[in-house]
């Protein structure tokens, strides 16, 4: 694959790891804050973590599982990290394609490194990211990059968006399955509209991205939400300079000429 990563700022979860002596009353807040019904909390078979996951709707996955207390898993195994506590309020959506969960896993990798002066570069906790998720590696920077390969191979890419307002758009109630949309992909060797090159596409002027710069997932799941596609017309309807779904969605994302005050 090829794609391109950009920081988007605007929505973000919070996340507290501290070492597991360590007496704080994050737990308690978040209890009182979303309700025993809406607060997730586990103890990891060797007692080394404890984590407590809070969400508006409640937590439906194992907090185990979750790929900050993956990252903090991958990183013990190799350096025997002290005995920690997460605490993780998911704000940000699930299942819009905008990396909330890599994000969360990237960042508790970098947090823990600082935490315990682990010795490793950006590189290396990029490369541990990836072990977590295609798109994790791309969290443990702060700028703009392209990905290839599963999106895990990384190059700095200069992009600039100014003159333009960035709006991201989640509609509600629609959750788009990652694997659903990648198994409708036609490759390009078999394709008979060859698209322009993403990196081509990217050097134009963004007037001109609308005719040029497509995502290749947006075929497979507006067929299957064809609300996605409307609300994507919507965004050119109110001004957008140019549109598109984020990743495999349901998220989409949106360019706003500022001269047009939006």
């Amino acid at each position: 694959m090829e794609t391109v990563f950009v920081p988007y700022r605007d929505i973000s979860d919070t996340l507290e790891i501290v070492p597991a002596d360590t007496f704080g009353e994050t737990a308690a807040s978040l209890f009182a804050r979303y309700g025993q019904e809406q607060v997730a909390q586990a103890i990891s078979p060797d007692g080394k973590l404890m984590i407590t996951l809070a969400r508006a709707g409640g937590v439906d996955w194992d907090p185990l599982s979750d790929l900050t207390a993956r990252a903090y898993g991958l990183l013990d195994a190799d350096f025997s990290l002290p005995s920690v506590k997460i605490y993780l309020e998911k704000t940000s959506p699930v299942g819009a394609g905008l990396g909330g969960g890599s994000s969360d896993a990237a960042f508790a990798q970098r947090m823990l490194a600082d935490l315990f002066n682990l010795p490793l570069s950006r590189e290396q906790l990029a490369a541990y990211a990836a072990r977590l998720g295609s798109d994790c590696a791309f969290f443990i920077y702060e700028e703009p990059m392209l990905g290839i390969g599963r999106g895990e191979v990384l190059t700095p890419f200069p992009l600039s968006l100014e003159g333009y307002q960035l709006q991201v758009l989640v509609p509600e109630g629609i959750a788009v399955s990652t694997a659903d949309a990648y198994r409708g992909i036609v490759p390009l060797e078999v394709r008979e509209h060859q698209p322009v090159p993403l990196q081509e596409a990217l050097a134009r002027p963004v007037s001109e991205w609308k005719d040029c710069l497509e995502n290749d997932l947006e075929e497979t799941v507006f067929a299957k939400h064809p609300e996605l596609a409307a609300v994507k017309q919507s965004l050119y309807d109110a001004g957008a300079v140019y549109a598109a779904m984020s990743g495999s969605g349901s998220a989409l994302f949106a360019l706003f000429a500022t001269s047009a005050g939006i």
